[in-house]
């Protein structure tokens, strides 16, 4: 309004107040009325704010602005309605609220009475955590998120996630959400356990149930050795192939393979290794190999080479307790005998372990010590042998004949191996 137009109104003003008469333009509408919809909202929620007024009948056309003011804050000025909707109100939205109607000439201007309106904060409640992936089943060296949800809860929450055997805190997020997630991004044994999440809207914090968190190993690369009677492999041996993957969760499945060829499967449900005995035959030589499996990936072990020898042994160990260590018998012509301790040492004694693939020498025992004794009819077939313990083969050491033998004088070894 200009300063002239100012003087104007003050001028009728005067002349109808001196006359003794009421400004018709301060009758033109009464005083608002501010209501709010609905009147105690809660946070989050939509509130619709009216400015009511009433023009007469003859004044109908008049054009009014509507203003909606709070704590002295103009929030919305308009000329085309009486109602302004707030789409969601927050709690620090909550203060004095009122509102003004102004005609187009701003000659007349009337405010509501304040009105305090409070938001209702909803305190969080029912508060629940999952994972992903989901049932609390982790893979280590992969990435686990940890979800923590509200059921109800308005305004900014603060969300915490814990162990449940040191209540330490393994992250925290404030946000105006009722959910938020903390991601692990690379899962190791030592976090398996009990985990928990808490959330807190200032009513304080509310705790979800624990959910216990498995870590599952994947297996890596698994080991596959032989366990053979002894380091040299025969026909007719009994190997067997034995895989493991000692970290790795069970259960496991192991594959044994040949040349590429499978040659069966044996289960560990309990975690650990696994073995597959085979029956040697002159095929059997070349390279093996193992698969484990645990449904997360399987994998291949490193090639490994076994050899199988054609030709048994001209020596044995008789009536021990395994094929490395008994009375030394020999086999010449087809026909077996025993050996005469007459200069019997460990040289000998190391070269029969090598001959039979039994490791190294350990004792030089008596043969008799190994009964029942050789049959009288079997002849003494080495008298004397003279072993400097580097031969493969006993046959290869110099030997003296000089018969003067009984079965009571039977040589005997005992090898490292079994």
């Amino acid at each position: 309004m200009t300063q002239r137009n100012c003087h104007i109104m003050q001028l009728k003003r005067t002349i109808l107040g001196n006359l003794g008469l009421k400004s018709p333009v301060k009758k033109l509408f009464p005083a608002p009325g501010l209501t709010a919809t609905p009147t105690r909202p809660t946070e989050g929620s939509s509130v619709t704010l009216s400015c009511n007024t009433r023009l007469p009948a003859a004044r109908s056309s008049t054009q009014l602005r509507y203003s909606f003011i709070r704590d002295g804050h103009t929030l919305k000025s308009d000329w085309s309605s009486s109602k302004v909707e707030i789409s969601v109100i927050r709690k620090e939205d909550s203060g004095y609220y009122w509102c003004e109607a102004m005609t187009a000439s701003h000659s007349v201007s009337k405010q509501s009475h304040q009105t305090y309106i409070e938001v209702q904060r909803v305190p969080v409640s029912q508060v629940s955590m999952e994972t992903h992936p989901p049932g609390g089943q982790a893979v280590e060296g992969e990435m686990l998120v940890l979800v923590c949800f509200v059921a109800e809860g308005t305004g900014v929450i603060t969300f915490s996630w814990h162990r449940e055997d040191t209540k330490d805190s393994l992250g925290r997020k404030t946000q105006r959400s009722q959910r938020a997630e903390l991601e692990i991004p690379v899962v190791r044994g030592s976090h398996g356990g009990g985990f928990y999440c808490t959330a807190d809207n200032s009513y304080g914090p509310i705790q979800s149930q624990v959910v216990n968190i498995t870590v599952r190993v994947p297996v890596s690369h698994p080991i596959l050795t032989f366990r053979a009677p002894g380091t040299l492999a025969f026909i007719g041996d009994v190997v067997e192939l034995h895989c493991e993957d000692r970290r790795a969760s069970p259960p496991i499945l192991y594959w044994f393979y040949h040349e590429n060829v499978i040659l069966g499967n044996t289960s560990a449900p309990f975690g650990g290794g696994a073995s597959f005995n085979l029956s040697l035959t002159s095929k059997h030589s070349g390279n093996y190999s193992c698969k484990a499996d645990n449904g997360l990936g399987a994998q291949h072990s490193e090639l490994v080479i076994l050899s199988v020898t054609d030709t048994p042994p001209k020596v044995r160990l008789m009536n021990g307790p395994h094929r490395c260590e008994g009375r030394v018998e020999v086999e010449q012509e087809g026909r077996w005998g025993t050996v005469c301790d007459d200069g019997w040492d460990m040289k000998d004694v190391t070269v029969v372990c090598r001959e039979l693939g039994c490791g190294a020498g350990k004792h030089t025992p008596a043969g008799m010590l190994y009964p029942p004794l050789a049959e009288k009819a079997q002849p003494v077939l080495i008298q004397v042998a003279l072993c400097n313990g580097t031969e493969e083969a006993l046959a290869e050491c110099e030997q003296i004949e000089v018969f003067d033998c009984g079965h009571d004088e039977d040589a005997g070894a005992v090898c490292e191996g079994s």
